[in-house]
């Protein structure tokens, strides 16, 4: 595989993890966490990376989700996921692999049953709202009661719907902003942005360079975008499929109608001839 990209795409599994998964570099998770995550009041000066064997555990998963877990200074705790894919009971394995973090910090013996915050973040290389009107980028979740009023102000979801984020690089003015553009668009810049001046985006893009991976980086790198390549393949194909057979579902009702053929290929975006062999 010929790397053509200057910089690396934070959406496969090598390229989150050289980001915000090492300890050199947790910096940049910090600084993410602090001005994408957390409330201006809940800070984290440091973290710690903690083994995260449990989580994505069926090989299934870890095609589409890598996850990292750590600790704030405060011992909240992080779940951060970078999603390439949507999946069957998405919603569900947010909740279920926010039980771990709570259950690890059960205290043998006499305990109170006081618990840290938890925050599962997810980065989303898709959209996961289609039905509503509103394209938001940004979506937290908390458990509320039937008054809409935070029942438990502990846990907390973070949905990050990257496609939705339109931003171009003359409309980026905080710091949220210009993480959301770096993780979206990073592969495709081959400098940093005039307006990505900020000592955590130096770093980033120093850390980002793929010529500056020793061999055997680079040779990880190829195999995690292959992947992440075949992956998005499949997605396109499976769209283009179902958009196909959507098309094909209403020229069919039209047929039974009698609407004329010329009618039927403008509505559908098919060719007349295509339309005149659903007819057959």
């Amino acid at each position: 595989m010929v790397l053509k990209e200057k910089y690396i795409n934070p959406f496969t599994d090598f390229g989150f993890k050289k980001l915000f998964g090492t300890e050199p570099n947790k910096e940049l998770l910090i600084d993410f966490l602090n001005e994408v995550v957390l409330p201006e009041q809940r800070r984290i000066v440091d973290l710690n990376y903690k083994n995260n064997e449990r989580l994505g555990s069926f090989e299934l998963d870890r095609k589409a989700i890598f996850d990292l877990y750590c600790v704030g200074t405060n011992g909240e705790r992080f779940i951060v996921e970078m999603q390439k894919a949507k999946q069957n009971y998405f919603k569900d394995r947010s909740v279920y692999y926010s039980t771990f973090p709570i259950q690890e910090q059960a205290i043998r013996g006499d305990w109170d049953f006081k618990l840290s915050e938890i925050y599962t973040v997810g980065i989303l290389d898709f959209v996961f709202t289609e039905d509503k009107a509103e394209k938001k980028v940004r979506h937290e979740v908390k458990l509320k009661d039937q008054d809409s009023e935070v029942f438990y102000e502990k846990l907390t979801f973070i949905y990050l719907e990257m496609p939705n984020f339109l931003k171009v690089e003359d409309e980026l003015k905080t710091t949220y902003d210009k993480w959301l553009y770096v993780l979206k668009h990073l592969p495709n810049l081959e400098n940093r942005p005039k307006t990505l001046q900020e000592k955590v985006f130096a770093k980033l893009f120093e850390v980002a360079e793929i010529a500056k991976f020793s061999p055997a980086e680079k040779e990880e790198y190829e195999e995690s975008l292959k992947s992440y390549r075949d992956l998005k393949n499949v997605i396109d194909t499976s769209k283009m499929e179902g958009k196909l057979e959507e098309k094909i579902e209403i020229a069919l009702k039209a047929i039974e109608e009698n609407l004329p053929i010329n009618v039927i290929s403008r509505l559908t975006g098919l060719s007349e001839a295509e339309v005149q062999k659903l007819k057959k």
